[in-house]
């Protein structure tokens, strides 16, 4: 016997979806009722669109799922409306974040002799406070335009999404540990997905590229020696110190026998031999910055799990991905011998790693305009990325 209520609904699905078997939910399938069929309509995003729309008055939500390369429909009960941030922690943690980028921009801002102990050190910091603008400046523009360029998109996708978390780290390299925001509902389809998910490194790159040159047009080429840190380097990265200074840098004495392209590529992947008495770029404040944009940028594009890369994998190959993450991680892993920062990144991709973030309809495909931005992104992700980030010699 089909109760009356449950007759609406299926008489909603059958005007999208011709209906091969059903199957009625129980609290432990956590579904009211799974649809077997396919769609009658090739418009699959309008369907998704109707049918959530004919169902919002019974406080239903539909699901479009493929299993087994068949078409199937859950119906579940509606997600309860997100809560509202309080804003005033996004502006807390923003303001936090600011004076700990200044005491960082200060401290490479500093011209003259390092004092001894701590409080001497705290106090040239505050001191030379002003000096830290031009970094501060550099890094909060890259990380702002990051993060709103997932807000907006997610706004304009009617996905709900936090205003962003900046994250202080006072006496650091950066200053900071970046910033992110939060989705607060699923996204619609594959297509809203991947939009949010590349308009961040998209939005962080165009800030990011043009802040790394000027910062690079500011900096001097001078002698590597005594001891130091020598940031690390990507393809873009080479390509932005050879536009601007004319050179592949950090130069080498020599390459050691090897041909060009051999010695860069061993040296891009381990850092080594640290090309003591060759030349390199001493880095202004703001290029310190725009690296640092594009470390910030190869780390999101990472493809796995909530990262953005792990977004653009995951609307490029859906479950499948589950297949590449171990593959992923094994790389990530063995990375770990020239920089070991990667061995935590691969612990915490372990962890966290492999919870993709699922739309709700999944049956809708990407169309090809926006497959082709997503493998460009892939290839994107490949330019900046930096396989030994920082190396100490001295």
């Amino acid at each position: 016997m089909i109760l009356p209520e449950f007759e609406i609904l299926h008489t909603l699905v059958g005007r999208v979806f011709q209906i091969d078997d059903i199957t009625l939910g129980d609290p432990q399938t956590r579904y009211i009722a799974r649809y077997r069929g396919r769609l009658t309509n090739e418009d699959s995003e309008a369907a998704y669109d109707y049918l959530t729309d004919a169902l919002k008055p019974y406080d239903i939500l539909p699901l479009f799922r493929l299993e087994n390369d068949a078409q199937v429909i859950y119906l579940v009960k509606s997600l309860p409306r997100p809560k509202a941030s309080n804003k005033n922690v996004n502006l807390i943690l923003f303001g936090l974040t600011l004076l700990s980028v200044l005491l960082t921009g200060a401290m490479y801002g500093y011209e003259g002799e390092a004092p001894e102990g701590f409080l001497a050190t705290l106090g040239m910091i505050l001191k030379n406070l002003s000096a830290g603008w031009p970094f501060a400046v550099s890094m909060l523009g890259i990380l702002a335009a990051h993060e709103f360029g997932h807000y907006l998109v997610g706004r304009h996708h009617k996905t709900e999404v936090t205003l962003p978390y900046f994250i202080p780290l006072p006496f650091s390299l950066l200053g900071t540990m970046g910033a992110f925001i939060q989705m607060k509902s699923p996204p619609r389809n594959r297509r809203v997905l991947l939009d949010i998910g590349i308009a961040g490194p998209l939005a962080g790159l165009a800030v990011a590229i043009p802040v790394l040159l000027f910062g690079l047009h500011l900096s001097t080429v001078g002698p590597i020696q005594g001891q130091g840190l020598l940031e690390g380097n990507s393809i873009l990265y080479l390509l932005a110190k050879f536009v601007i200074k004319g050179k592949l840098l950090p130069e080498p004495l020599s390459y050691g026998g090897l041909p060009p392209a051999l010695y860069w590529l061993r040296y891009i992947f381990t850092g080594m031999p640290i090309p003591l008495g060759g030349l390199d770029v001493q880095l202004h404040p703001v290029a310190w910055a725009g690296w640092a944009g594009l470390l910030v940028t190869a780390m999101n594009l990472i493809p796995a799990g909530q990262l953005d890369g792990g977004h653009i994998l995951y609307v490029l190959l859906g479950k499948r991905t589950k297949k590449v993450f171990p593959f992923l991680l094994a790389a990530v892993a063995l990375l770990g011998i020239a920089w070991n920062g990667w061995l935590l990144w691969a612990f915490l991709l372990f962890i966290f790693g492999r919870a993709n973030a699922e739309p709700l309809d999944e049956i809708t495909p990407l169309d090809t305009g926006r497959k082709i931005v997503a493998v460009l992104m892939l290839i994107v992700f490949l330019l900046v990325f930096i396989p030994v980030p920082l190396v100490y010699y001295g």
